[in-house]
Order: C-alpha cells, then sequence, then structure tokens
C-alpha cells in the first residue's frame, strides 16, 4: 500500500485465519502483556526510589518482588500461547516455528525479547561478582534487560495486528499502549543522560536531547504510523504519565506501609561519586527529595510530539523525527538552565551548536529506522 497508513497493521492473522480459541489465547496474552508491562514498570519506579532513599538492600525487597512479579508475568504470557499453539493439533495458518515453538510473529518476538531480559539476571549476577555491587542503569546486563523488555512491549503492536481486525477501537487502543510501553522503556534509559549533564557539562549538558531524537522516534512515529493518527505522538507520552503517577502513588503507600530503616547516607560515604550520591547532590542544590517523581522530561517529550504532529509524521517520519529532536533540544536546554544545580554545566555557544549538529543526526537517524519498522 502507499496510501497514508500504509504501515498500518495487516490483515489481523489470527482473525482472518485463526480457530475462535487461538483467537481469544491470543487476545488475553496481549492485555495480560500490558498489565504484567504496567507491574513491572511501578515496581522499578519504587525500586529506584527505594536504591535513592533507603540505599542497596537484599534482593527480596518489596520492589524488587513487584517488579520480578511482572517480569514473571510477561515470561508466562509471552510463552504460554506459543506453547499452547504448540501443542495443539489444529494450528492457524499465520505461524512460524522457532526453536520448537510454534506461534504467530507477534508471540515469537515477544518471547524472545523477554528471554533477553531473563538471560540478563545472570549475567548481572556475574557483572556484580566481577565489578561489585552498583546501581549504574548503563552497565551492559542492565541494558540488556532493559532492551528485551522494549522488545517485548514492540511486539505488541505485531500481537494487536494480529488479533484485531483494521479499524478496530480496540486495535487502536492497543496499538497506543504498545507505543507507550516502548517509550516508557526508553525513558528509562534515558534518565542517566541528567546525571552525566550534570558531571561533565559542555557538550555532555545535551545527552539526554541527543540520544532521546534518536530513541524516542522508535516509540512516536511507528505509532503514529501503525495508527493512522495524526495526533498518535502526544498519546504515548500522555499514557506514560498516567503511569508515572500512578507509580509514584504506588511507591509512596509502598513506603507507609512497610517504613524501611535508610542507611543511604552510609551507602554516600562510602562512594561519593557514585550515581546514588550525585542524584542526592543534585536533589539538594535543586531544593528537592532525590527521586522525586518529576514529568518535566515527559513535558520536553510531549513539546517533541506536538512538533511531530504540525509535520505529520505518518506522511513525514524523518521530517517529524528531525522537528522532534530539535524542539527537544531547546526544551530540555532550557528546563536543565532553570535548575540551580545545572548552573555550573552550562554549555559553551560551541557546544550548543555541536549538540544541534549531532541531534539532527540522531533524529534523521531515528527517523528512517522508524520508517523502516514496518508491521505485517
Amino acid at each position: 500500500m502507499t496510501t497514508l497508513g500504509a504501515d498500518r497493521l495487516a490483515a489481523p492473522a489470527l482473525c482472518a485465519a485463526g480457530t475462535p480459541s487461538a483467537l481469544a489465547v491470543a487476545r488475553a496474552g496481549l492485555w495480560t502483556l500490558f498489565a504484567a508491562h504496567a507491574l513491572a514498570a511501578w515496581g522499578t519506579q519504587w525500586d529506584i526510589l527505594w536504591h535513592l532513599l533507603i540505599g542497596r538492600d537484599s534482593f527480596w525487597i518489596a520492589p524488587h518482588v513487584m517488579t520480578y512479579s511482572g517480569v514473571t508475568a510477561i515470561v508466562l504470557a509471552s510463552f504460554g500461547p506459543l506453547a499452547w499453539t504448540t501443542v495443539r493439533e489444529e494450528r492457524p495458518a499465520a505461524t512460524i516455528r522457532v526453536a520448537g515453538f510454534v506461534g504467530t510473529r507477534g508471540y515469537h518476538l515477544a518471547a524472545w525479547g523477554i528471554a533477553l531480559t531473563v538471560l540478563a539476571a545472570p549475567i548481572d549476577d556475574l557483572w556484580h561478582r566481577l565489578f561489585g555491587v552498583d546501581v549504574a542503569l548503563w552497565s551492559p546486563p542492565h541494558l540488556l534487560g532493559l532492551l528485551g523488555g522494549i522488545v517485548n512491549a514492540a511486539a505488541c503492536w505485531w500481537i494487536a495486528g494480529e488479533t484485531y481486525p483494521a479499524g478496530s477501537r480496540t486495535r487502536l487502543v492497543a496499538i497506543v499502549l504498545a507505543g507507550a510501553l516502548v517509550y516508557g522503556g526508553v525513558g528509562v534509559g534515558l534518565q542517566p543522560a541528567v546525571r552525566i549533564a550534570y558531571a561533565h557539562g559542555g557538550l555532555a549538558y545535551f545527552t539526554y536531547p541527543i540520544l532521546a531524537a534518536l530513541l524516542v522516534p522508535l516509540a512516536l512515529v511507528v505509532t503514529a504510523r501503525l495508527s493512522g493518527l495524526r495526533a498518535a505522538p502526544l498519546l504515548p507520552p500522555l499514557v506514560a504519565l498516567a503511569l508515572g503517577t500512578l507509580g509514584a502513588l504506588v511507591a509512596r503507600a509502598g513506603f507507609a506501609w512497610l517504613q524501611p530503616v535508610s542507611f543511604i547516607a552510609q551507602e554516600i560515604a562510602r562512594d561519593p561519586a557514585s550515581p546514588i550520591a550525585l542524584a542526592h547532590e543534585i536533589a539538594r542544590k535543586n531544593g528537592t527529595t532525590p527521586g522525586a517523581w518529576n514529568p518535566l522530561l515527559l513535558v520536553v517529550t510531549m513539546l517533541g510530539a506536538l512538533a511531530m504532529i504540525m509535520v505529520d509524521a505518518r506522511r513525514r517520519p524523518v521530517a517529524a523525527a528531525l522537528a522532534c529532536g530539535l524542539t527537544m533540544l531547546v526544551a530540555a536546554g532550557l528546563v536543565l538552565a532553570r535548575l540551580p544545580a545545572f548552573a555550573q554545566s552550562l554549555p559553551s555557544a560551541l557546544d550548543t551548536t555541536l549538540a544541534a549538529i549531532l541531534t539532527v543526526l540522531a533524529a534523521v537517524a531515528g527517523g528512517v529506522l522508524a520508517r523502516r519498522i514496518r508491521i505485517r
């Protein structure tokens, strides 16, 4: 197809070729994935706060239990439909076999994506044994686990197209929710960029918008092209805002219920240059609480999404990504400049010019990648 909405999901494979029971199982798995991702996201949000406010504790702290309960549910909701289809004698025509499992392309992508997250756990344990305990998000095993979660979330785009007919409101909702989960995973991965801006300044001051220009279009542009809605780029950040607000309430209720004893002062004294110590330092200078729910970066993305809408990401994905990236560059720069902690890190005119060039390159790359994602 070459008309508007060319990248909308193709005719749903299970709707067209599957048995009613196969369709019911696939749909149940999809909505279970959405719920499980929300549970894991709230656990992760609480876990970050726990490490910032309480300190490094045992593995079996409440936010870890919540996070891994969500991950376990994601594993079951991803591999379960594959196992169910594999053992059935009557199978939908639109299935493939990979590593002995039979299922649709969407569920294979979901399963092998979350398998990366599971694989990251023993690698992370080995990493800590070799290099010590740390809470840096940008370690190889942490990034591998995050990548697996993002791939699993992106698979929900495929599954939505396999289980609901074109034009269905339910399918549209599923596409937007999948985009929100992909954006949420990207947003978590971008968080350390703010600390890098504070610690290094100069060109590194723009680490967040440069990386966001590359990665954010993978969520927002794809959602717009699959949904066919011009306003679609704004919807994933709005859903993420709602989930983040609920996550902050979950964390607050959890702390009030458990009342854990903090030993964060000793942690900071032991390693004053750690990410946790820097987070406390930034919060102290800004007069805020470390780890407090702050949607400012979401607002930056929303401004970028509005720029995408003006350009129309459905028709012009690369131009939309470019408009989004440059908007986020300006917005993020201004937001950080207004915070007292970043007064020491402000960039020079040369740094800003170089950052603009890198943002343009990153945005074009992100737009091209987003344009190439075609769900069939």
